[in-house]
């Protein structure tokens, strides 16, 4: 019931005029030249009021809760043409199907929450909107996370499904060169390496969707110290996030922990790394952009500039943040289909 109700609440009030908003919330935020949308600053506004504003919440248990619980409020219910649950690499996973298929095209989706949250629940209403919106199909993982499964479980996953896409296209009716993928977060930092895995092994890898990835485990950024505080995600739940995941040195220091200092193989796939302009991980995310790019890679980098982290997942309510998950789905449509 209280979920039911705080639904109908945010829905409200997300989609009342900017100019409202902006009343509502004592005019407007500018960091850094830019200006946080209205809706998102309203919806961070009644976040923190209900003492509910900080991804990392009071702990793991708590905190995956808690991330299922405001997917949910934000993410709506969302149309799919069809949703086949699967065993991809004995990992849970969800095929969405769009209603009008364009192609054979796949996007193999790895979701955020800093190694330790998220599951096929707490991404449901971005794959969806992914899908149905691009044309393309989208096959979402479940991967292992920590602390119950430490690192690099959940990279061994993510290449081993990759794997598992290849030697079972025929059965999903994907062509295995129009295979790609993507993540948001820590997902994007999966896919990120993932690809470089493909590249390296001669693996077909048409296309990366990196989604406000994370790339550097030892971050000292302008963006982390601007966004850190107040912006959802914050430098307590990424420093939280690294003692659970990454305890020992070793973990920190690998290479898959910190795609800035990898020399990055020839072959790798074209991608489209989505930024948010209020975010902590905004820079590594474009540094990691322009060293693709140093590599040869064709790579399209796109700062949404008035967006903050996570907005991958609002997709049900509001204004801003639906207009650019729609446009990523455009990109991912231009690429695959």
């Amino acid at each position: 019931m209280r979920t039911a109700v705080e639904a109908r609440a945010l829905t409200t009030l997300m989609g009342l005029p900017p100019r409202v908003q902006r009343l509502m919330t004592g005019g407007t935020l500018v960091l850094d030249g830019q200006t946080l949308a209205a809706d998102l600053h309203l919806m961070l506004t009644m976040q923190r009021l209900a003492r509910r504003g900080d991804l990392a919440g009071e702990g793991v248990v708590q905190g995956r809760a808690a991330m299922r619980e405001n997917a949910v409020l934000a993410g709506g219910r969302q149309p799919i043409g069809r949703i086949r649950d699967l065993a991809v690499a004995d990992l849970p996973a969800r095929l969405y199907e769009p209603s009008t298929p364009a192609g054979r095209g796949l996007l193999l989706f790895f979701h955020g929450g800093g190694f330790l949250y998220g599951d096929l629940v707490s991404h449901d209403a971005p794959c969806r909107v992914l899908a149905e919106r691009s044309g393309v199909r989208v096959l979402a993982i479940e991967y292992r996370v920590g602390p119950e499964a430490a690192f690099p479980a959940a990279f061994d996953d993510a290449e081993a499904a990759l794997r598992w896409v290849h030697e079972h296209a025929a059965e999903l009716g994907v062509d295995p060169d129009r295979v790609g993928v993507g993540g948001d977060s820590a997902g994007g930092n999966l896919a990120a390496y993932t690809a470089i895995v493909a590249a390296r092994a001669g693996l077909p890898l048409a296309f990366q969707l990196l989604v406000y990835p994370c790339t550097d485990a030892d971050r000292a950024t302008d963006s982390l110290r601007l966004f850190g505080e107040g912006l959802y995600l914050t430098a307590e739940s990424i420093a939280s996030f690294n003692r659970s995941y990454l305890p020992r040195t070793e973990d920190q220091d690998d290479e898959r922990m910190n795609l800035l200092d990898i020399d990055l193989p020839e072959g790798l796939a074209p991608a489209y790394v989505a930024t948010a302009g209020f975010d902590p991980l905004r820079d590594e995310g474009e540094a990691y952009a322009r060293r693709m790019a140093d590599a040869g890679a064709d790579v399209e980098l796109r700062r949404y500039v008035d967006q903050v982290h996570g907005f991958l997942n609002i997709v049900g309510v509001g204004r801003s943040s639906r207009a650019a998950v729609r446009e990523i789905a455009g990109r991912l449509r231009a690429a695959l289909v």
